[in-house]
């Protein structure tokens, strides 16, 4: 008689251990159900805000435009901590123009820090070890980009300055508009070579032509104004300045060096 006495107490405690279980099993499930909602909410709450204050400047991506930096993938801005980012949100950098998003409260600024680094997760390019003097050689030497390119005062003047190309394009930008050249509006024109009737050869890019008149910019700069009527030849090499085999010219790690060289010198600008 005690024998089934004790079994039946044992099973009551089983059952009553089992339901218990059961009960905190689901009791956590809720919990993390409700958390999991709650950072819902406050993800897609942090994107409206972004969308609203941040991104007509920054761009929906958070990759920058004409008017502020890229800040979703620039390593120098990915890796402020939680407290210097959320200062910056608060205050803004007038001397920069970005105003201060104070009145936004503590909460939504934080759920705006939150997608933000959502955004640098999804668009982060990997670190660019680079040697500013090897990144520069290149950039002098291996890839020519000095013949065309002018950087804080020196190189050449057939295409954009790049001196502060960095402070407003990431890696990923940078790697792109050197390897997908083709992909850019007017990257690719080639050199003209005007001869004028009395023997004069100029070699250099058009920059404005009509019926009458020509204007070349030459390899040192310089602008010709020239008549047409004056010509006796112009031909367009069809080759463009901008070379299109950097991605077999460079390797990888020559490519990341001259990515990084760009980069440093955007962030001296800055």
């Amino acid at each position: 008689m005690n024998g089934q006495l004790i079994k039946r107490r044992a099973a009551c405690i089983a059952a009553t251990f089992i339901c218990v279980l059961v009960a905190s099993h689901a009791q956590t499930n809720v919990n993390r159900m409700e958390k999991l909602k709650q950072s819902n909410q406050a993800w897609a709450a942090g994107r409206r805000t972004f969308e609203s204050s941040c991104a007509p400047c920054h761009g929906l991506n958070g990759k920058g435009g004409e008017r502020a930096p890229d800040i979703a993938t620039r390593p120098e801005i990915v890796r402020l901590p939680d407290s210097e980012t959320l200062k910056v949100l608060r205050d803004g950098i007038l001397e920069k123009g970005m105003p201060p998003f104070a009145a936004l409260g503590p909460a939504k600024l934080s759920e705006t820090l939150n997608y933000l680094r959502s955004l640098q997760d999804k668009g982060r390019a990997p670190a660019v070890a680079a040697s500013t003097e090897e990144g520069k050689d290149i950039f002098t030497n291996e890839a020519a980009c000095s013949q065309c390119h002018m950087v804080n005062g020196a190189g050449g003047f057939l295409g954009p300055d790049l001196s502060d190309y960095g402070a407003s394009h990431s890696a990923d930008d940078i790697r792109s508009a050197i390897v997908s050249a083709e992909k850019r509006p007017g990257s690719r024109k080639g050199l003209a070579k005007a001869t004028t009737k009395d023997g004069l050869q100029i070699s250099g890019l058009v920059r404005n032509e009509d019926n009458f008149s020509l204007q070349l910019q030459a390899l040192d700069g310089t602008f010709h104004l020239l008549e047409k009527s004056g010509l006796s030849e112009l031909t367009l090499d069809p080759t463009p300045v901008m070379p299109s085999d950097y991605h077999s010219r460079l390797s990888k790690s020559e490519l990341d060096q001259l990515v990084g060289y760009l980069l440093s010198l955007g962030d001296a600008k800055r």
